[in-house]
This record gives structure tokens, sequence and C-alpha cells, in this order.
């Protein structure tokens, strides 16, 4: 019992720095049940069968939210400058599902119909790209390997 309580109160520290997903925060409370020493290897299965009740109780409480997380950190990638499929598979990685990926993409294509296109234009600016003709090439080799289409990244160098 004692272990749970700590395990209860690890996941509340982190998620009091970072925001999290159910999904990343389970594999967070499973490396730090495996860093415990001097722990039975029994405790430690029980421990491991309550990470759920902790994610349940977490998410009843609305303290983890995949979808708010989803939508805070596809608006921060956008502004960052980051193309859908970075977007994408950025998310994914983090523990998102899918289906909310696809629903915050539909949400913020009918919000937004232009987003990649100003998501591309940030990125071209950041990396100073398009201002020098003779590398053209190369700028478009740096926006394919961002995840940006071909006619965004024609529109966004101006080439014809």
């Amino acid at each position: 019992m004692k272990n749970f309580l700590l395990l209860k109160k690890y996941a509340f520290t982190y998620l009091s720095k970072y925001d999290s997903t159910k999904k990343n925060l389970e594999r967070i409370l499973i490396n730090k049940i495996i860093k415990m020493k001097n722990i039975e290897k029994s405790e430690k299965n029980n421990l491991y069968r309550m990470i759920n009740k902790i994610l349940d109780n977490l998410e009843l409480n609305n303290i983890i939210n995949d979808e708010d997380f989803a939508n805070k950190k596809f608006i921060n990638l956008f502004n960052q400058g980051r193309s859908e499929i970075y977007i994408k598979n950025n998310l994914y990685k983090k523990g998102v599902e899918k289906n909310i990926i696809k629903k915050i993409l539909s949400d913020f294509n009918k919000k937004n119909p232009e987003w990649e296109m100003n998501s591309a234009r940030t990125f071209a600016k950041k990396k100073g790209l398009g201002k020098d003709k003779s590398n053209r090439e190369k700028d478009f080799g740096k926006m394919a390997r961002a995840g940006f289409n071909y006619n965004t990244i024609k529109d966004i160098l101006k080439i014809n």
C-alpha cells in the first residue's frame, strides 16, 4: 500500500510538471516501477496491476485527457511550422488514438482550411528558405523531408 501511494504521488508530481496522455503516463509509471529497488517481485506485480486503477482515477477526475493534450500539442506544433504528417506522427508517438487525431485534424481544417499553407510559410521563414534562387533544390528537399506536399512547397517557394 505504501508503494501504491508513492506511485500515485509520482504520477501527480509528473503531471504537475508535464502534460501527458494516458498511454504515456502508463509508460512512465512502468519505468518507475522497474527502477524501484528493495521491492519484492510480487509487490512489483501488484503495482503493475494498480497502474490502471491510478490512470482510471486520474481520467475520471479529468486530470489527464488525451483530447485536450492532443489539441494543445497540435496548436503548438502548428505554430512551430510543422506539417500535417509530422503532427500526426508526433501525436501517435505520444499515445493519442488515431480517431482522436482524425477528429482534431478535421476540426482544425474546418476552422482554418489554409492552416498547412500557413504552417509551411512559418517553416520556410524559420529556416530561411526561398531567399536564394540557386538553392531551390535544397530548399525543396528540406520542405519535402519536413513532410509538406509538392503543391504546398511549390506555392511557398514560387516554383513554376
